[in-house]
C-alpha cells in the first residue's frame, strides 16, 4: 500500500510540499525560541567591577530577612542601611576604612556620556584605576573623569556645579565614573551603605560577629563581602538575574505563542491535505483496500513526512537563532553578553512536538479515511458533506465553553489576573482553536452573507464565488483558518496592550489633580532647599513632596510581600494634589501611626492595625487609615515621610493658586527654574498620564513586536502555503469553466475574488475572537472601578487583514494562471 501510495506522488506533489513546509517552518520557530529560552536561563558569573582590588568589603543591611514556618523568607530592601558607626570604629582599629559614594552626575548641553556616576576619589583604587594624565582632585571643584571625552583643564558645567577636570583614568567599561574629593563626595551623598577595608577577611568577620554579640544597633544586617562576593557591592548587583527574567519571560512567552500558532497550522495543514485526497482513497477502496490499510497508510505517509520536515526545521532553526539574538541585543532587550549556549534539549523538544504533531494532526483524518466508500470514486460533486464530525464538535464547543468559563471565573475570582501579560497572550488561544474548529459551522452562512450582493449583479462571478464557497466548506474553512488567527492575534494582542496604555494613562489623569508633577532624575532626589525654591514659586498654591519606598507584610504567615509605596510630608497636600482611588477611610486621617493601604492586602479593613516592615527594614504596627480600589495595580501604598526616613523626595506635585490657570505658562517656567540645578522634569497633567503608560517605552514595544512578528510571520506564510494546496486541488474545476466559455482573465477574476471572500471570512471571525478577548479585559477594568473602555487596534488589525488579502490572491491566482497554461481538455480528466 505504501510503495503505491509513494507512486501517486507525482500527482499530488504540492500537497506534499505544503505539508512539509507548514511543518519544517513551525519547528523551526520551535527551535529558535527554544535556543533563545535556553539561552535566558542562565546567567554567566560576573566578576566584582568596582571592588575588584579591595581587600575586604562591608556592606549594611540590604536584605530582609523574616523567618517563617515555612523558611526565611527575603526581600531586597527598598531603602539599605548604612554601616552603623560603632562597627565602622571597630573596624578602623585592624586598618584603613573608605566610605563609599555613588551619585548621579548630569552634564549640561549635550555633552559627555549620557549617565555618569560620582564617587569619592579614595574609592578609585578599588577598581582599580589609575591616573593617566593629570592628578588627583583636591578642592571641592575639582574632579577626575574616566575615558576622554574631558581633558585636564577643561571646565564642565554639571548639575553639581561647574567643575574643573583635573585628571583623567583610563575607563573599564562598567561605568562613566567622575570622582570628587571624599569631603564634596560626602556632602553631595551624605549617606554610606558600604565600606571598603584593608584588612584581614578574618579580622573583619570577626570583629562584625563581636559587633552584633554585643548587640550593636544595626549591625545583625551587616554583610561582609570578599572574593566573587564583592560584586554585590556595585550597582545593581541583580542586574543580570533582572534581565534573564524578563528575557525568559519573553522567550516564554514568544514560545508560546509559537508553539500554538505552529500546532495550529500544522494540524489544521495536515487534516486538509488527507481532506483532499478522498477520492483517492475511493479508488483504493474500490481496488480492495481495507480500511485499516488507508489508516495505516495516511499515518505512516504522515510519520515520513514529520521526521524529514522535522529535521529540516531544526536546520533552520539553528541558523535563525543567531540573528534573533543579535536582535534581541541590539535592541536592547538583552545584555550586551547575551549569547547562545550549546543546549541541546530546544532541537529534541522541536523535533518530536513537529513528529507528534503531524501524527496529531492525521489521526482523527485517517479515521475518516478508513471509512472511505468505493463509491467515492465516482462522486463528482465538490460539496463537502460532513465536515463537522462528532469530535471536532465536541471539540470546540468543549474549548469554547473552556475560554468563556474561566473568563467568568476571573471576573468573579480575580479580575486583575486579566490584565497580566500571560493572561493576556494566552487566553486567545482557547477562542481561536475553538472558533477554527466551529469554522465549518459558520463559513457558509458567513460566505453567504459577504456574496449576498454581488451574486444579484449582472454576471456568473458573484454567483460562481458564493456556490464554490458554500459547497467546498472544509476547503474554506482550511483557507479561512490562519486568517483567523493572524487576524485574532493581531486584535487581541495589540488591542490587550492598547487598552492597559490607555487604562493606566487614564487611572493616572483620574487620580492626579496636581497641574504640574516635577519629578527628580532617576536614582536622585531633590534636596530640603529645592523643595523650598518650588515652594516659592510664585502662582504655586499647594505642593506634596513625596518619596520612593517600599512597605513589607507577611501574609498568611509565610509570604513576604513587597508593596511600593509613596512617603508624603503633608497628608493634607497629599489630598489637595491627588484624587486617590478611595474605597473606605479618609486619606487626610494618614499620620506617623497609620497606613493607606489597597485592596489586594490580606488585611485591608480600616481601623485595623496591620504588622509591617518600612522601606529600611524597620518592623511597626500601623493603624490602616484608608483603603483603595486595585485598580490595574499601581494603587500602591502611602505613609507619612518620617516612616520613610532617608528616602529623598524624588517627586512634587503642585496646584496652581485660584486664577493663575491664564499665568500656567509663567508658573511652569519658575518650577524649571527652581530645579535646573539638580536636573528636575517639570510636566503637566496630561504629560504625565501619558508618560505613565508602559507601551510607551521601547523595550516593551520591541518584546510584544517580538511576539507578535512570529506568530504573524508564519501564520501569513501557512496562508499562502494552504491557498496554493487547495488551488491545485482544483485544477479540473477551472477546466471545465473554461470548457463551459470561461476566458482566462474571467477565470483568474473568478479565483481572486473567492480568495478575497474567504479571508473576508477568516478576519471577521478573528474579529470576532479579538472582540470577545477585549470584551473580558473591558468587564475587568470595570470591575477594579478603571476609567477606560477597550481599544480595538483597528489600523493594526485592517492592515494584516489586508495583507491577508493580498497573500491569498497571490497565493491563488498564481498557481492558477499556471494551471490554465494546460489544455482545457486534458486537465478536465484529471483529478489533482
Amino acid at each position: 500500500m505504501l510503495t503505491l501510495t509513494l507512486c501517486t506522488l507525482r500527482a499530488r506533489w504540492v500537497t506534499f510540499v505544503g505539508s512539509f513546509v507548514a511543518l519544517a517552518l513551525g519547528v523551526a520557530l520551535l527551535t529558535v525560541t527554544g535556543l533563545a529560552l535556553a539561552a535566558s536561563l542562565d546567567a554567566p558569573d560576573r566578576a566584582p567591577e568596582r571592588f575588584a582590588a579591595a581587600p575586604v568589603v562591608v556592606r549594611g543591611q540590604d536584605t530582609l530577612r523574616v523567618p517563617t514556618p515555612a523558611g526565611e523568607r527575603t526581600q531586597r530592601l527598598a531603602l539599605p542601611r548604612a554601616v552603623p558607626g560603632a562597627v565602622l570604629a571597630r573596624l578602623e582599629r585592624l586598618g584603613t576604612v573608605v566610605a563609599d559614594r555613588s551619585f548621579p552626575v548630569r552634564v549640561r548641553g549635550g555633552r559627555g556620556p549620557g549617565e555618569l556616576v560620582g564617587h569619592p576619589w579614595s574609592t578609585a583604587a578599588f577598581a582599580p584605576y589609575r591616573i593617566d594624565t593629570g592628578r588627583a582632585p583636591r578642592t571641592a571643584d575639582e574632579v577626575v573623569v574616566t575615558g576622554g571625552w574631558a581633558a585636564p583643564g577643561e571646565r564642565v558645567r554639571t548639575d553639581r556645579g561647574t567643575l574643573r577636570v583635573v585628571g583623567t583614568v583610563p575607563g573599564l567599561g562598567f561605568e562613566d565614573a567622575v570622582f570628587f574629593t571624599d569631603a564634596r563626595a560626602a556632602e553631595l551623598a551624605p549617606l554610606s551603605v558600604q565600606s571598603a577595608v584593608d584588612a584581614e577577611a578574618s579580622a573583619v568577620r570577626e570583629a562584625v560577629r563581636d559587633a552584633v554579640r554585643d548587640s550593636v544597633p544595626g549591625s545583625a544586617g551587616v554583610r561582609v563581602l570578599t572574593g566573587d562576593e564583592r560584586r554585590y557591592a556595585d550597582a545593581d548587583p541583580d542586574r543580570d538575574a533582572g534581565a534573564l527574567t524578563a528575557l525568559n519571560a519573553l522567550f516564554g512567552t514568544a514560545g508560546g505563542v509559537t508553539a500554538f500558532v505552529s500546532v495550529f497550522v500544522v494540524a489544521s495543514t495536515f487534516a486538509f491535505a488527507v481532506a483532499q485526497r478522498r477520492r483517492e482513497f475511493g479508488l483504493l477502496r474500490t481496488a480492495g483496500a481495507t480500511p485499516g490499510q488507508l489508516r495505516r497508510t495516511v499515518v505512516a505517509e504522515a510519520a515520513l513526512v514529520g521526521v524529514l520536515a522535522s529535521g529540516t526545521g531544526c536546520v533552520l532553526g539553528a541558523y535563525g537563532a543567531p540573528p534573533l539574538v543579535r536582535w534581541v541585543v541590539d535592541e536592547g532587550l538583552a545584555p550586551a553578553w547575551f549569547t547562545l549556549g550549546d543546549h541541546t534539549w530546544p532541537f529534541h523538544l522541536a523535533f518530536w512536538t513537529g513528529l507528534l504533531t503531524a501524527l496529531c494532526g492525521v489521526v482523527a483524518a485517517s479515521w475518516r479515511a478508513g471509512r472511505t466508500a468505493p463509491a467515492e470514486a465516482l462522486r463528482e460533486a465538490s460539496v463537502d458533506a460532513g465536515a463537522m464530525t462528532r469530535g471536532r464538535w465536541l471539540s470546540g464547543l468543549g474549548l469554547g465553553l473552556t475560554a468563556l468559563v474561566t473568563l467568568g471565573l476571573a471576573l468573579v475570582d480575580d479580575p486583575g489576573d486579566l490584565l497580566h501579560r500571560k493572561t493576556y497572550v494566552t487566553r486567545p488561544m482557547l477562542l481561536i482553536a475553538a472558533a477554527a474548529l466551529l469554522a465549518p459551522v459558520v463559513v457558509r452562512p458567513l460566505t453567504r452573507l459577504l456574496t449576498w450582493l454581488p451574486a444579484r449583479l449582472p454576471g456568473a462571478t458573484g454567483l460562481l464565488v458564493r456556490e464554490n464557497a458554500a459547497a467546498g466548506v472544509r476547503r474554506t474553512a482550511a483557507v479561512a483558518a490562519p486568517v483567523l488567527a493572524t487576524v485574532a492575534l493581531t486584535g487581541s494582542l495589540l488591542g490587550a496592550v492598547a487598552t492597559l496604555d490607555g487604562a493606566k494613562a487614564a487611572e493616572t489623569r483620574e487620580r492626579t489633580t496636581a497641574d504640574f508633577v516635577v519629578a527628580a532624575p532617576a536614582g536622585s532626589g531633590f534636596d530640603a532647599a529645592a523643595v523650598e525654591r518650588l515652594r516659592a514659586v510664585p502662582g504655586a498654591a499647594r505642593i506634596s513632596p513625596s518619596a520612593s519606598s517600599a512597605v513589607y507584610v507577611l501574609e498568611d504567615g509565610v509570604a513576604l510581600i513587597r508593596s511600593d509605596a509613596r512617603a508624603v510630608a503633608d497628608p493634607g497636600a497629599l489630598a489637595a494634589t491627588a484624587r486617590l482611588p478611595v474605597a473606605r477611610g479618609r486619606v487626610t486621617d494618614l499620620d506617623d501611626h497609620s497606613v493607606v493601604v489597597n485592596e489586594e492586602w490580606e488585611q485591608h479593613t480600616v481601623g485595623r492595625s496591620v504588622r509591617v516592615r518600612l522601606g529600611d527594614g524597620t518592623a511597626k504596627t500601623l493603624r490602616i487609615a484608608a483603603v483603595l480600589r486595585t485598580g490595574t495595580g499601581d494603587n500602591g501604598v502611602y505613609v507619612t515621610a518620617a516612616n520613610a526616613a532617608g528616602a529623598p523626595v524624588d517627586r512634587v506635585d503642585v496646584a496652581l493658586a485660584d486664577g493663575a490657570d491664564a499665568d500656567a505658562d509663567a508658573v511652569a517656567a519658575g518650577l524649571r527654574g527652581a530645579v535646573a540645578a539638580t536636573g528636575g522634569r517639570v510636566s503637566s497633567r496630561d504629560e504625565w498620564a501619558a508618560a505613565a503608560s508602559p507601551g510607551s517605552r521601547g523595550a516593551t514595544r520591541a518584546g510584544l513586536l517580538l511576539v507578535l512578528g512570529i506568530a504573524l510571520l508564519y501564520t501569513g506564510i501557512s496562508v499562502v502555503n494552504t491557498l496554493v494546496m487547495a488551488t491545485s486541488d482544483r485544477v479540473r474545476d477551472l477546466a471545465v469553466l473554461r470548457l463551459a466559455g470561461a476566458t482566462d482573465g474571467q477565470v483568474l477574476r473568478l479565483v481572486a475574488v473567492e480568495s478575497l471572500t474567504v479571508a473576508a471570512a477568516g478576519a471577521l471571525l478573528g474579529l470576532l475572537v479579538a472582540g470577545l478577548d477585549l470584551a473580558g479585559m473591558g468587564a475587568a477594568l470595570r470591575l477594579l472601578s478603571v476609567p477606560a473602555a477597550p481599544v480595538v487596534p483597528w489600523a493594526a488589525v485592517g492592515t494584516a487583514a489586508g495583507a491577508c488579502a493580498v497573500l491569498a490572491v497571490i497565493a491563488s491566482v498564481v498557481p492558477a494562471g499556471l494551471a490554465l497554461r494546460r489544455r482545457a481538455v486534458g486537465s478536465a480528466g484529471l483529478r489533482g
